[in-house]
């Protein structure tokens, strides 16, 4: 499959404004289920800190957006977070409705950048406590994914850090309006990946999804936290 690249240079309306568009509903273009799944040896904290103190040689499947905004580009970080119960699980919102981009979407902690901040990690550090309460103590920071680039025109750094499972969190009511788990092994598996086409006045749009059946509830995880999943498991298997 070739990376999931789209020109930026084609200004079109976000998928959220097309008429009845609902990510749920696009068919499925393809599942790769053919492809390997990260080994469960790989996802234990030792085998990840390994794996980023000595990075392999790899490329990232999902870099960029069809660009659907003229505003000046912003730098952001989110967090990947994997807390550390029995079976490794990565932290997870739903952003609240009336948020002004990607209202309704399932999401990492994470934002935009400010001028304080010291770095990426800094950044999503941050916000992750603004976000949901999770404090710094009991965070793990291993180390960056390559950027991502939305169709929003944020510039997002992925944090991939461990964190400790009794801490405590809390979720701001205004930004998260749900926050859950899904197993790392789940994520890290392409038969659980996706492929949507969607064409739309002659323009084309492709994305990954993720869907994640927690009891009687479906989270569906799509477009750019599941393309930077999607990178994560190129990491993880390279």
């Amino acid at each position: 499959m070739k990376p999931l690249i789209s020109p930026v240079s084609s200004v079109i309306p976000p998928l959220s404004t097309l008429p009845d568009f609902d990510p749920r509903k696009v068919p499925v273009v393809g599942v790769d289920a053919h492809l390997p799944a990260v080994a469960l040896a790989a996802q234990t904290p030792e085998a990840l800190r390994l794996r980023f103190a000595h990075p392999p040689q790899w490329e990232p499947e999902v870099v960029l957006e069809r660009k659907f905004t003229n505003r000046e580009p912003a730098h952001a970080s989110v967090l990947l977070a994997i807390v550390l119960r029995e079976q490794p699980m990565v932290l997870l919102t739903e952003r609240t409705a009336h948020l002004s981009t990607h209202s309704g979407q399932i999401a990492f902690p994470g934002g935009r950048a400010d001028p304080e901040d010291t770095d990426p990690a800094d950044t999503a550090l941050r916000e992750a406590f603004e976000e949901v309460g999770l404090e710094r103590q009991y965070v793990e920071v291993l180390g960056t994914l390559p950027t991502y680039v939305t169709g929003t025109s944020f510039i997002i750094t992925p944090v991939v850090a461990l964190v400790q499972p009794d801490c405590v969190l809390t979720p701001n009511p205004y930004e998260v309006a749900d926050l859950f788990e899904v197993p790392l092994a789940f994520l890290l598996d392409p038969a659980n990946h996706q492929r949507h086409r969607l064409e739309w006045q002659g323009l084309a749009r492709e994305w990954f999804s993720m869907p994640y059946q927690d009891g009687e509830k479906n989270h569906h995880i799509w477009g750019a936290t599941a393309g930077m999943l999607r990178n994560f498991y190129r990491f993880m298997l390279a």
